[in-house]
């Protein structure tokens, strides 16, 4: 099945292979992804949502900084990480705790740099991700570049960068769309549209009808996907990922998804959104719908749900333990931030440690 034109944007499909009460819709699409894959998949997103609820009360606590909870995205983040190779690069926003923690961070990591510790950004040499990117929209640039670099190298690799629906009314989407399509670069756009770019809606951030859609004025494919489906993420970026393998350029995937849970910890949702359309897209919940899947299946069961809690939850704990009992020093601020310190900057640290043994600080 050729999926960019049977799901063509202007023709108004959702690619869905998983419905909401966890039955197959679309068996010819149907990855048919081994037992021990789908119950990884699962447990990744089960993390992810543990993990996240666990970040919120350290928040609460005052243990944490400030945080984008990533409840009610984890299918579109982790069914997407899962179809990548480990040679691919993975460009994150500010909302990808679950794509991370896919690709390999050390959950320990997340929390050491949300709770304010530069070390927390010091990546693993053997996982190709990027740091958090903070700034909206301007990591899709990054994103074409590597890309371009691996198309010139000929490395057969992609790279996919996350974003939200808010980022598309940036003018580097634009531009990163651009060049992608001119240069036809190895690089996945995944939009995940959560509906919501802080408080302002979907709906005034564009007339057009999908987001999708734009990927055909800059002349490559693009698709919607249902985002809190798995399988259909997974099916989406893998087939992303071999066009982009035989030189065939960039797509662009839009993740159509909700995020359950506020924009940050410093926000509160519920002034702009209504309870009733909150309770709509929790019916939609990926967790449950996968559940319901694995359950469907005869895989899974509640004794294999509370052992899995139970294990995930021992590892959470270890890791607030490990981010907590290390300590900032002054001069990380120099040391994550460049391979090589520039000369301005070697200075600059030279400054501070000579102050610190002057006020014995």
């Amino acid at each position: 099945m050729d999926l960019w034109q049977n799901y063509h944007p202007l023709q108004g499909k959702q690619l869905q292979i998983l419905n909401h009460e966890g039955k197959i819709v679309a068996p010819k699409l149907d990855p048919k992804l081994k037992k021990e894959d789908l119950i990884c998949l699962y447990q990744g997103m089960m993390l992810a949502r543990l993990a996240d609820e666990k970040a919120l009360k350290l928040q609460r606590q005052g243990r944490m900084g400030t945080f984008a909870p990533v409840k009610g995205q984890e299918a579109a983040q982790v069914g997407s990480c899962y179809a990548l190779t480990k040679e691919d690069w993975v460009l994150p926003s500010f909302r990808e705790l679950a794509a991370l923690i896919a690709r390999g961070l050390p959950l320990s990591a997340y929390y050491l740099n949300n709770m304010g510790n530069e070390a927390g950004n010091k990546t693993p040499e053997d996982n190709n991700y990027l740091p958090v990117s903070i700034p909206v929209g301007t990591h899709l640039l990054h994103a074409v570049g590597i890309g371009l670099a691996a198309k010139l190298k000929g490395d057969k690799i992609v790279s996919l960068v996350f974003f939200g629906d808010g980022a598309t009314s940036e003018g580097d989407f634009h531009e990163a769309m651009n060049l992608a399509g001119v240069w036809q670069t190895a690089t996945i756009f995944l939009c995940q549209n959560n509906q919501y770019a802080i408080s302002t809606p979907r709906s005034k951030q564009s007339r057009s009808e999908t987001i999708a859609q734009k990927a055909i004025a800059y002349g490559f494919p693009g698709i919607q996907v249902d985002g809190n489906d798995p399988l259909a993420m997974y099916v989406a970026v893998k087939e992303a990922a071999k066009r982009a393998r035989q030189g065939k350029g960039p797509t662009l995937i839009e993740a159509y998804t909700y995020r359950l849970g506020d924009h940050t910890t410093a926000d509160d949702a519920s002034i702009y959104r209504s309870a009733k359309e909150l309770k709509q897209w929790e019916k939609k919940d990926p967790l449950l719908r996968m559940r319901k899947y694995l359950e469907n299946k005869r895989i899974w069961d509640q004794k294999a749900e509370a052992k899995l809690i139970a294990s995930l939850t021992k590892q959470i704990e270890q890791a607030v333990q490990d981010a907590e009992s290390k300590r900032a020093r002054p001069e990380d601020i120099f040391d994550y931030l460049y391979a090589e310190l520039t000369p301005e900057l070697a200075e600059q640290k030279a400054e501070l440690l000579a102050w610190l043994k002057q006020n014995n600080a």
